[in-house]
């Protein structure tokens, strides 16, 4: 417990001025100490416990659209920098994503929905599995990585990637998707929402979709050390949240009349292509994750269950 207290005074001062950068007037973050006290820190010690300086630890972070993973992910690599003196680099699957230009092709070569990025191959799964073997080179050389704006849909310019000059202690890889698993043909094959029944009558999209978690994914996932789960009540309240993430990328880019902000109906239909693959990680994730954070209603942390010691 006077462990805890301590990380936290250490802490405390980088937190808040993290999660102020996030809010803002109209959505004040809430609970805040509650939940880096009682939630992140002993996440960190377990963390920390666990992490070889011989080679990256990877932590994985999953959870649907607007469950806070940017959040969480970045509080987490603040504690373990500033109180555990590690090596920490976070990323986001989501920096992963093909370009414009390649997901243009992709629409037009295998189905018109990989236009619109999100779900498993729309991403560069090359770069993502040559990034997770480079990282473990005991002679590591310095990593160039890619950086999205989803403001504009595409990749922001190479002097904005994430420049890694030095082998991290311990790498948290986060993203919806991530740890997600394949489905079965027979669920495969029954549409769950209007844009499947109208836009993949014949199944195209799902089954690319489902046979690159399948087969790629599932081995980059497979290297993960750990899996932290979010874990959200329904898909409704994640697309309220995903709502209102919107409204704040909108609030901080106003300025800019390029930039593509979705609306409410934009919101509903992307979020429709996350749908199968959100509503299997709710089946079956608390079984497979290391550490799943139930969420209330209200968007906080209501509970921890560490399933791996």
């Amino acid at each position: 417990m006077q462990q805890l207290s301590l990380c936290f005074g250490k802490v405390k001062k980088d937190c808040f001025k993290f999660i102020k950068s996030q809010e803002t007037k109209a959505d004040k973050f809430k609970n805040k100490e509650k939940m880096i006290k009682s939630f992140l820190i002993p996440l960190c010690f377990w963390i920390s416990k666990k992490a070889d300086k011989k080679k990256p630890y990877f932590v994985g972070l999953a959870g649907g659209q607007g469950t806070g993973k940017t959040t969480i992910s970045s509080l987490i690599r603040i504690i373990l920098i500033k109180y555990f003196k590690l090596n920490v680099f976070r990323v986001s699957i989501d920096d992963f994503y093909k370009t414009r230009r390649e997901r243009i092709y992709l629409s037009k070569k295998v189905h018109p929905m990989l236009l619109t990025r999100g779900v498993p191959g729309t991403h560069d799964i090359n770069m993502m599995l040559n990034f997770f073997r480079k990282s473990k080179i005991r002679k590591f050389k310095r990593l160039k990585l890619p950086t999205f704006n989803k403001a504009i849909d595409d990749r922001y310019n190479k002097n904005k990637w994430y420049d890694l000059k030095k082998r991290p202690d311990v790498i948290i890889f986060e993203g919806w998707c991530v740890g997600a698993k394949s489905e079965n043909s027979i669920t495969l094959r029954k549409t769950i929402n209007s844009m499947e029944k109208l836009d993949d009558k014949k199944q195209i999209w799902r089954k690319y979709v489902n046979q690159q978690l399948k087969s790629k994914y599932k081995n980059l996932y497979s290297q993960l050390n750990c899996l932290i789960y979010l874990k959200a009540k329904n898909f409704r309240l994640l697309q309220k949240w995903r709502l209102k993430q919107e409204r704040k990328l909108w609030l901080k880019s106003k300025k800019n009349s390029n930039l593509k902000i979705m609306n409410k109906g934009d919101v509903i239909n992307f979020m429709q292509t996350y749908q199968r693959i959100t509503q299997n990680m709710f089946r079956y994730m608390p079984k497979h994750a290391s550490i799943i954070f139930n969420l209330n209603s209200n968007h906080q942390i209501k509970s921890a269950v560490y399933k791996s010691k």
